[in-house]
């Protein structure tokens, strides 16, 4: 018997149907069939996570697959769909195939990030990262201070409207909008990209997914840490974020091999050669 979570967006009505439809297939075939709020993180003991929606759906699945080693498939009812594998009336015969074994798992690196404060306590937030790492201006607030530190040594200070520690997954998304470079899923590297800062060193930086980014926001600055899109954290002064590879990587499940430049070609209306 395998064991099936189901993700839908709660505002896609299709999504929420076909989810509910699936289930009772799954159940009649003596499997078992659950919808899982990822919030909750209640999704121990699945096999696989079938997300239905957009790329913010699955970012949200992947959430609670990422510390659980389950893989996601994703069903695209989104507008890019950047991240789905699986259109609505292919999620039949890809549940097929997924029972009989014929399917593929693609790894892809995450990024662990921590909050922590700096007498040595427990950390505050523990979250793994499929798309990136963002500490942003706090509201009211015009710009935000953060000192970076790689490995506990000191790089660089910046004064910006946001900071972002990338995966390359996550290379296509706010990175790409702030000039990041774009990276191929399958390398393994944080990208570091200052959104909007003053002062002359405005370039990305890629690192070692094992070297640690440490992002610590100025005495006067409160800054808030947002993960893969979701606001989940502010940060004081006192407590610092720390960025570094992840012990779990985001399992995709696909059908067959997906070609990097294709897929980009494709959502970002490139021209043919």
């Amino acid at each position: 018997m395998t064991a099936v979570g189901f993700v839908a967006h709660p505002q896609r009505p299709a999504a929420l149907s076909l989810a509910e439809q699936a289930m009772r297939r799954l159940r009649e075939l003596g499997h078992d069939a659950r919808t899982v709020d990822p919030a909750t993180g209640d999704a121990d003991g699945l096999d696989l996570l079938v997300s239905l929606g957009g790329d913010g759906t699955m970012l949200r699945t992947f959430g609670a697959a990422c510390p659980r080693d389950i893989p996601v498939l994703g069903v695209n009812f989104g507008h890019l769909g950047y991240l789905t594998v699986v259109e609505p009336d292919g999620l039949g015969s890809a549940l097929d195939r997924w029972l009989v074994g014929d399917y593929k798992v693609e790894a892809r690196m995450t990024i662990e990030v921590v909050v922590c404060e700096d007498d040595g306590a427990a950390p505050l937030l523990t979250r793994y990262a499929l798309n990136d790492v963002i500490l942003q201006r706090g509201r009211g607030g015009h710009v935000v201070r953060v000192a970076m530190a790689v490995n506990d040594k000191p790089f660089v200070s910046y004064v910006a409207d946001s900071v972002i520690v990338a995966t390359p997954t996550g290379s296509t998304a706010y990175n790409l909008s702030a000039r990041g470079p774009i990276v191929s899923p399958n390398a393994r590297v944080q990208i570091v990209t200052p959104v909007a800062p003053h002062s002359l060193f405005d370039r990305s930086l890629v690192l070692d997914p094992t070297e640690v980014v440490r992002l610590r926001p100025a005495p006067d600055t409160t800054a808030e840490l947002v993960v893969d899109g979701g606001g989940c954290s502010t940060v004081k002064p006192g407590q610092y974020v720390s960025c570094a590879g992840g012990d779990h990587d985001a399992l995709f499940v696909t059908f067959a091999d997906r070609d990097f430049q294709d897929i980009l070609k494709r959502k970002f209306h490139l021209g043919r050669d």
